[in-house]
């Protein structure tokens, strides 16, 4: 189930925190609950990802990005992830969820989110995101504008444009293996 009741809490706490820039971070804390939790006794990776939503929104309403996409009538899509899992989330844990955008380029803006267990980063993740409209993909720089930046676009960080290289290597549609009639 979708954590509507955190959604709404994350929404209404930083509809009352300080502005921020498109290009700084959003700090938020989380805590790990029962209903989070799978068979392993910890957050279950799914949940990880869904939580991560919560930092998302608290980025997108700090910086602008929530406006400008409500004038605009345009959408946000995800499109692409790489994530990395390196230390379990136990039940009752708190933890701190760091949210920023780190660049984009002609289609995409890129998102580095992470959550950290006291000085202990337990989750990373790379995405890949879009503002849409009716026509498809609206450029970053315009979004950017919307949202009252003009700076240029900055260089990627070397893994980010790896990742890129390397996604556009891998074949679109994926291979079908399964087994045939």
């Amino acid at each position: 189930m979708y954590p509507v009741i955190r959604t709404l809490k994350e929404i209404i706490v930083n509809r009352r925190r300080s502005a921020l820039g498109p290009m700084e971070a959003h700090v938020s804390w989380h805590r790990c609950w029962p209903q989070d939790i799978d068979i392993y006794l910890e957050m279950n990776n799914g949940r990880i990802l869904t939580i991560m939503d919560l930092g998302r929104t608290g980025l997108g309403i700090r910086t602008g990005l929530v406006a400008a996409l409500r004038r605009n009538r345009w959408g946000l899509t995800m499109a692409g992830a790489s994530v990395r899992y390196r230390k379990r989330i136990r039940p009752f844990t708190r933890f701190r969820m760091v949210s920023k955008c780190i660049g984009w380029d002609d289609k995409f803006i890129y998102l580095d989110q992470s959550i950290w267990i006291g000085q202990d980063c337990a989750v990373q993740i790379l995405y890949r995101s879009a503002a849409t409209d009716r026509n498809g993909i609206v450029k970053p720089e315009r979004l950017l504008a919307e949202m009252g930046m003009h700076d240029p676009q900055p260089s990627l960080p070397d893994w980010v444009q790896g990742w890129i290289d390397a996604d556009r290597a891998r074949p679109w549609p994926p291979v079908d293996h399964s087994p045939q009639p």
